[in-house]
């Protein structure tokens, strides 16, 4: 009797034993398996979210199959407390062993919805944009310049409280004044700006922030920017430079930053008015001659500039007093400053439009003057056919 009922329970455990190695490969094989999302997603790890709620979320939102796997497989592999907050993308088909990886990773967040303020000459404007997950194409679902009313597309995706990467987008050649100007537009910051940030220390760049952010931190971290890429610049700037101090190659760089808009021309437009320097010429460069005048308020002149004010005498007028101005007259970007540390090494010392968006060099007066009757003749041409 009793070998009978000992065999009995052999049976049984041994019948358990293959019914629990069967659920355990069936929970290993899901685990394991692709996923059932036909499409990819984005997905939020809120900050502070439990494993279990974001398992569950994960569940209601079909990227996994059994939330109670998932949780047992982030477990066994010890990354159950390593899950980082953010937003990220989940690819279509994606199993649970690659959800853990990308939820624990801790990289860059991915968002779905992108507002961008672009702060430019002519003031700020804000694009809102939805990614498509899987693709990565973006459609802007809303544009509006600052002081407009607020889309509605924007509006209720504010209202809704759904997620949304904030950048702030500064255009390079701006001056502080434009700069903070234009931060008062974006209706997602906060903060007044008490003082204007001396001219030249913002870095002009693209800048993450957070809804809510204080405007007077983000200038704070643009002036620590601009700050590290003049160091940077400055120790591996040229041999010979006509430069005293990195104040001075920021105040170069700021000229040559406002003087084209073409990057690859930023080192022969330095090299013009380095070879200027050296030579004890005068600089002769309208874009000073403009800030003596606006001092780097509004959106520039608006006019061309007159020939009473090529020769009044102000600090920044080129044309009349010798060397550098005393300050930069805008925010050059990183791609200036280094040209203006590293200049090319040419024999020009004139420079002049030539139609096409970029310059016409010369290193001759005779040389030079042919380049500006070309560009008066084009100037005629097209103020004839408008």
């Amino acid at each position: 009797m009793w070998r009978s009922i000992a065999s009995n329970f052999l049976t049984l455990f041994i019948l358990l034993l293959f019914a629990v190695g069967g659920i355990i490969g069936w929970g290993q094989s899901q685990y394991k398996a692709e996923g059932p999302l036909e499409q990819a997603a984005f997905f939020e790890v809120p900050r502070g979210a439990s494993l279990r709620t974001v398992s569950e979320r994960l569940e209601a939102q079909g990227a996994i199959t059994n939330a109670s796997i998932f949780r047992i497989g982030a477990e066994y592999t010890d990354r159950a407390q390593q899950l980082k907050f953010g937003n990220y993308e989940i690819p279509a088909g994606a199993s649970m062993v690659d959800i853990i990886d990308i939820v624990t990773s801790g990289g860059p967040s991915t968002f779905r919805f992108v507002a961008t303020y672009l702060i430019r000459n002519s003031g700020g404007e804000t694009r809102f944009r939805e990614r498509t997950p899987g693709t990565g194409e973006e459609v802007v679902l809303a544009q509006f310049k600052a002081g407009e009313p607020l889309p509605e597309a924007y509006s209720e995706a504010v209202a809704a409280e759904v997620p949304i990467v904030y950048r702030v987008s500064i255009a390079e050649g701006l001056t502080s004044w434009q700069i903070v100007e234009g931060l008062k537009g974006a209706d997602f910051l906060e903060g007044d700006v008490t003082e204007l940030p001396a001219e030249g220390s913002l870095a002009p760049d693209t800048y993450e922030v957070s809804r809510g952010a204080n405007r007077g931190e983000i200038l704070a971290r643009m002036e620590s920017a601009q700050e590290r890429i003049l160091a940077n610049a400055w120790e591996n700037r040229a041999e010979g430079l006509p430069l005293k101090s990195a104040e001075e190659a920021l105040i170069l760089a700021s000229i040559v930053e406002k003087e084209t808009g073409q990057p690859e021309e930023r080192r022969q437009v330095a090299s013009v008015f380095t070879n200027r320097l050296n030579q004890g010429m005068r600089l002769q460069t309208d874009p000073t001659v403009i800030y003596g005048i606006t001092n780097g308020e509004g959106n520039g002149l608006g006019r061309g500039i007159r020939q009473s004010e090529l020769e009044r005498r102000t600090a920044y007028n080129t044309y009349v007093i010798p060397g550098l101005p005393p300050t930069p007259i805008a925010n050059p970007g990183k791609l200036a400053i280094e040209a203006a540390l590293n200049p090319d090494t040419t024999p020009y010392i004139f420079f002049v439009a030539d139609g096409t968006g970029g310059h016409a060099f010369a290193e001759t007066i005779g040389e030079h003057n042919r380049n500006v009757a070309a560009w008066r003749k084009i100037e005629a041409e097209r103020n004839a056919n408008n």
